[in-house]
């Protein structure tokens, strides 16, 4: 087909013989698509009352950075901190983790990079890789091999500085040294030098990451003495402590228990099997990532027993779509396109899958479902770490049916979930390519 005056003559004819169109196209121009397209009757269907919830602490902010996953994570964590410390609220230091996870991301493309010298410098993999290096994001299974490795520090030990709250700068000098240190590392391997070499030159690479990130970031403590007051004006020190005596003692959680799931509905990935993504990674020697794909009522089943135990989730989604921000509402109807554009958006979750128009771009945490007189959840209650401008001060609604759509992984512990489905760990991981959607959080910037 070609664009012609003829076919254009067409379009405005079909265009102009709907009267509709040009009252629509007024509040389009006036108030963009998303707000001409609002269905105030979503609005009203979310409360903000749920029946079943946890408890949180106040709103965080992540700032202009990508460390939702660092963030849903600790804010998930944190829950048990405020427990044991009979605190109101707790927040964890971001900064802390974030400080490790650069360093580790670094030592894991380095690493990377000296697994595939002999790979051609065109190849879609050398492409991939060189990508973003040290991005913001990351998986589930990233995080909890820093959990383990370094533990965890309040926020008072380690405080935000410019380059944690903005990461942009930093990640860009970053990437572009690493890319350097590629070249330097594929180029000596084609000059003939030795293994032993190049892992010299490896380590001097890592000395500047990890001098970059001292001046950005700050010093990591190796102790610390944290004094604060308790629910009841008490006043408590804890002295010299390391962070992972801190994170053992005041989380305690059982690492290995807390599994991922996965609903990812394509034909490429069967239910009841364990998944990785091929060099996707921060923590070189943790266990790597893994994913049990299962069907979406099994993330609902667990996430609904998991909030009615006090414990909140961690969860993986597509935030952007059909999101209304200032509301805090996620819904699959919050926008009729019907009405204003003549069609709305039709993909089924697993073609969005496979045509590149969904993949996970956010983590968040479930603190709370409303459940109708059968048990079936109705809206699920979500705590952002947007800080609380967004949303309603900083939590959200969605919609069951949202969850099903565009909700693709939890974290909970093994207790929720049925044998039947963990036998798949027994089992050989399926390795996925490293531009499957599924490792797209780690690529978050």
């Amino acid at each position: 087909m070609t664009i012609n005056n003829e076919l254009l003559a067409n379009f405005k004819n079909r265009f102009e013989g709907n009267q509709e169109n040009q009252a629509i196209k007024g509040a389009i121009a006036k108030v963009g698509i998303n707000d001409a397209s609002l269905d105030n009757n979503v609005l009203r269907r979310h409360s903000f009352v749920f029946s079943d919830e946890t408890k949180r602490g106040k709103i965080t902010n992540q700032e202009a950075s990508g460390r939702c996953w660092m963030f849903a994570a600790l804010n998930t964590a944190r829950v048990g901190t405020m427990e044991k410390l009979n605190v109101e609220s707790f927040e964890f230091s971001q900064n802390y983790t974030l400080f490790w996870d650069k360093l580790e991301k670094a030592n894991y493309f380095l690493d990377s990079i000296l697994d595939t010298v002999n790979e051609a410098q065109d190849s879609r993999l050398i492409a991939h890789l060189l990508t973003d290096p040290v991005q913001d994001g990351g998986q589930w299974d990233m995080f909890s091999g820093i959990l383990e490795k370094y533990g965890a520090v309040p926020k008072a030990v380690m405080p935000e500085t410019f380059h944690s709250a903005h990461t942009s700068v930093l990640n860009t000098i970053l990437t572009s040294k690493l890319r350097e240190f590629a070249s330097v590392l594929r180029e000596g391997h084609q000059a003939g030098q030795t293994t032993e070499e190049l892992a010299a030159k490896k380590e001097d690479m890592l000395y500047f990451v990890y001098n970059v990130l001292v001046k950005a970031l700050g010093e990591v403590p190796e102790t610390f003495t944290y004094d604060y007051r308790d629910k009841d004006d008490q006043y408590h020190r804890i002295s010299d402590v390391t962070p992972q005596e801190f994170f053992s003692s005041y989380v305690g959680w059982d690492l290995p228990n807390l599994v991922s799931l996965l609903n990812a509905p394509t034909a490429d990935k069967p239910y009841g099997r364990a998944y990785t993504v091929k060099y996707l990674g921060t923590v070189k020697e943790a266990q790597p990532v893994r994913y049990i794909n299962v069907p979406i009522d099994v993330l609902k089943e667990a996430a609904v027993a998991s909030i009615k135990n006090g414990e909140p989730v961690w969860f993986g989604c597509d935030v952007g779509k059909l999101l209304v921000k200032d509301a805090g509402i996620m819904d699959d109807k919050s926008y009729d396109y019907d009405l204003t554009l003549g069609e709305g958006l039709n993909l089924s979750k697993a073609q969005r899958l496979d045509y590149g128009d969904s993949l996970l771009t956010h983590a968040m945490v479930f603190v709370g479902v409303n459940l109708d007189d059968e048990g079936k959840p109705l809206t699920w209650k979500v705590e952002n770490s947007w800080g609380e401008k967004a949303g309603k001060k900083g939590i959200y609604s969605m919609s069951d049916q949202w969850f099903e759509e565009y909700t693709y992984q939890i974290a909970v512990d093994k207790k929720y979930i049925p044998e039947k489905w963990l036998k798949a760990l027994d089992e050989p991981l399926i390795e996925l390519e490293p531009w499957d959607p599924m490792g797209a959080l780690a690529m978050v910037k």
